[in-house]
């Protein structure tokens, strides 16, 4: 089987290039997750959707993917939030773990192939700084600590663009006089009273922050792998450290493609719980549908930020609720059909190759969920054909359309993977609550128009209906009776800059 060419950006040259497996078929991914000190908070959803989609697509067209995951669960934060709340740091640590796979398990984000706790793999990092020294890359000092030497690798900066020697012009860093050069990090940090610490050649303590990826990801991948991925503000210092720190170590490149995911900003300043302007995805999970999150985390390319507004996230519930009103309509056509009808070839071959194509390309996520908006358009527009259930050929185009939302959109994306009774209710659950609209008052007010336009009383029956338009909520009439929806306000447009299409 051959297998389709993925085109990625690799920050580290500038340019978007073929990726070619290592080894034949097979894709290995290192993602630097999150340090687990307190609920994790949409922008830190942002990653780990990005590459939830990332992974499911290489699957889903025939790669083999090794996807590794990282815990930090010990860190100065979790050590600091620990002693707030009067609680051990490695309690602390698990208890978020648990919270923060629940979290990511709430917005469909699959579990990764591996996913390796730092203190799970102290004897590997140890091993690792043990051989820094030995090449001369690093250095301990009186105290128990161990510092990488940055003036012992000449391509320090070559994926961020940051050089030492610029850097130096500017210097504002921390002063530690046993350190040779000020922009030397901790790869080994000796321990204090009362905080956790592991055995150790140079006493006791815990590992730095940025050995600890280059550990774990030549332990689950090798000490050269295809793909490392992360948000973009890991790029410097982190992934330039552990670049010095993995190739000074083995003598050789690596990652082969280095990927880096946008930020959410609000009001264009980056969301960040340093600065307040978060909202942690459980927040954020009770007043948005899972889906409609996902969503929105694909209007804009994957390198590029994302503007976290209400606007655009009621953009994404609208789009969310056409999407399974769809899946409804397409579902209540073909069970009414004594003989369901074989997919069009063209039309399925058509929308698959163009979504294909889109994340082939980059992962370019807006241009798949164009194709995705136009299978809903067309599908859509053949529903509404006269004597359909009479025409093949718009039968058939159906099937096509049908399959490509459930066994390529679904997939991929993570849509659909709820029933859309579940999906529509729970948005409208989402916006009664926003809106303050009582659901039982408005099944009554249906009630009542019903019995206005059965007597023939069309004003009363208009009267309620404007009523209830007026809070927002939206009848619709159908064979079957009368349904609603919650519509928020239409704004004037979205913020320069939101989203990007």
């Amino acid at each position: 089987m051959t297998l389709p060419t993925v085109h990625i950006h690799d920050t580290l040259t500038g340019r978007k290039s073929p990726v070619e497996p290592i080894r034949p078929g097979h894709l290995g991914l290192y993602v630097c997750g999150v340090t687990v000190y307190e609920l994790c908070h949409i922008g830190h959803a942002r990653v780990f959707v990005t590459f939830d989609v990332v992974v499911r697509f290489l699957r889903h067209v025939g790669y083999d993917v090794t996807f590794v995951r990282n815990h930090t669960d010990i860190d100065d934060k979790i050590i600091r939030r620990a002693a707030e709340l009067g609680k051990d740091a490695l309690t602390l640590a698990e208890e978020q773990i648990v919270e923060l796979d629940r979290d990511m398990g709430s917005l469909g984000v699959q579990a990764p192939t591996h996913a390796p706790r730092v203190t799970e793999s102290i004897d590997e990092i140890v091993a690792m700084v043990e051989t820094l020294i030995e090449r001369g890359h690093a250095y301990a000092v009186d105290g128990g600590d161990v510092f990488y030497r940055v003036d012992s690798f000449p391509g320090y900066g070559k994926l961020s663009g940051q050089r030492l020697d610029e850097m130096r012009a500017g210097e504002r860093v921390a002063v530690d006089e046993r350190k040779e050069n000020p922009f030397d990090f901790a790869l080994w940090k000796s321990a204090r009273p009362g905080e956790p610490s592991w055995d150790s050649p140079w006493g006791p303590g815990r590992p730095g922050w940025h050995i600890e990826c280059s550990a774990m990801s030549c332990t689950h991948l090798g000490p050269h792998f295809d793909v490392h991925g992360g948000g973009k503000d890991l790029t410097f210092p982190h992934h330039e450290n552990e670049i010095a720190q993995s190739e000074g170590a083995h003598g050789h490149a690596y990652v082969n493609t280095w990927m880096h995911v946008g930020l959410v900003n609000v009001d264009g300043v980056k969301m960040s719980k340093s600065l307040g302007n978060f909202w942690t995805v459980r927040d954020v999970v009770a007043q948005v549908h899972p889906e409609a999150i996902r969503w929105f985390m694909l209007t804009a390319h994957y390198r590029k930020p994302v503007g976290y507004s209400q606007v655009n996230l009621d953009l994404a519930h609208a789009q969310v609720e056409r999407l399974h009103r769809t899946r409804l309509a397409l579902s209540a056509l073909f069970e009414d059909l004594a003989d369901a009808p074989a997919p069009d070839p063209q039309t399925l071959a058509d929308f698959r190759d163009r979504f294909h194509a889109a994340l082939l390309d980059d992962f370019n996520f807006p241009a798949g969920l164009a194709v995705l908006l136009e299978a809903i358009r067309t599908a859509n527009d053949l529903l509404a054909t006269k004597k359909l259930r009479r025409n093949a050929a718009a039968l058939g185009r159906l099937a096509a359309l049908r399959h490509f939302l459930l066994e390529e959109v679904r997939p991929v994306f993570g849509l659909l993977e709820t029933e859309s009774e579940s999906v529509l209710a729970g948005i409208r659950d989402r916006l009664a609550t926003r809106f303050g609209i009582d659901q039982a008052e408005v099944e009554q007010r249906i009630i009542e128009r019903v019995a206005a336009r059965e007597a023939k009383d069309w004003e009363r029956a208009d009267a309620l209906r404007d009523a209830l338009l007026a809070r927002h909520v939206e009848l619709m009439d159908t064979p079957e009776g009368t349904t609603w929806r919650i519509v928020p306000p239409e704004p004037e447009s979205a913020a320069p800059g939101d989203v990007d299409g």
